[in-house]
Order: C-alpha cells, then structure tokens, then sequence
C-alpha cells in the first residue's frame, strides 16, 4: 500500500532517510555534510512524502511564494521503489496543493535524463528560455 502526504516534522530517522535519498540520487557523496537537508526541508513551502508499506519511500519539496510561483525541487525515490509510480504520486500531491491555493505558475529543473518522466506526466519543456545561474564563490 502506497500513500501520500504533506510533510511538516523531519525530525530523527525520518531525516536520515532522506539524507539516504539524496545520496542515492548522487546529490550528495558518501560523508558529505547533510546539516543543510534541516533547513531546506523547513525552508520549504511544502513537503511531500511517499510512503510505501508505513516507509518513507521518497520525497519531493516545493519553493513558492505561496501566490504566483512555484518551482518544485528534489523529486526523488529510494532506488527499490523506483519505477512504481511514486514519483509521479509526489509530483501529482505537490501540483494539486499547489493548484489548491490557487498558485498558477508551477515549474521545476529536471535533471538529464528525466524528460520522459515528465513527458508522461504531461509536464511541456519550456523553449524560449535560459537557465541562469549564479557564479561560483
């Protein structure tokens, strides 16, 4: 059984689990310093969970001003629920809270690779435009 929900406390094992997320993802390598993963979840307008059998099984977060934009953020999926439609069950959760408080404009970076993921979602690949990013330190 398979169920989602928004999240508001990421304290403990929960935490832990998701910090084993992001290295899963190669967002973060083995020993990196996850202290950032508290306050980004907290810095969060919303957080999404994944639960499969009472387990977290993956997590999606959102940035919004809560009014026009949105931009969702770190989709992802323990590698063993991977390909079970969890990450589309985030993404759906996200966009219909999203939607909810009539937030209109909801975009988010997907990684190469993911295209086909969004694709089925029916998410449609912005032209016209270009990504900017700030220079290193």
């Amino acid at each position: 059984m398979v169920e989602f929900r928004l999240l508001q406390d990421y304290s403990g094992d929960m935490l832990k689990r998701i910090a084993g997320f992001y290295l899963s993802a190669g967002w973060i390598a083995p020993g990196d310093d996850t202290a950032f993963l508290l306050p980004a979840l907290q810095g969060s307008f919303l957080v999404a969970g994944a639960f499969a059998d009472g387990e977290l099984a993956g997590t999606a977060r959102v940035l919004s001003d809560g009014v026009s934009d949105a931009y969702i953020q770190d989709v992802v999926v323990a590698p063993e629920y991977r390909g079970q439609g969890l990450g589309r069950g985030l993404v759906e959760l996200l966009t219909t809270e999203l939607r909810n408080r009539n937030v209109d404009w909801i975009g988010l970076v997907g990684e190469p690779g993911t295209e086909n993921f969004y694709q089925k979602l029916k998410w449609q690949k912005q032209t016209g435009f270009t990504l900017w990013k700030a220079p290193e330190k």
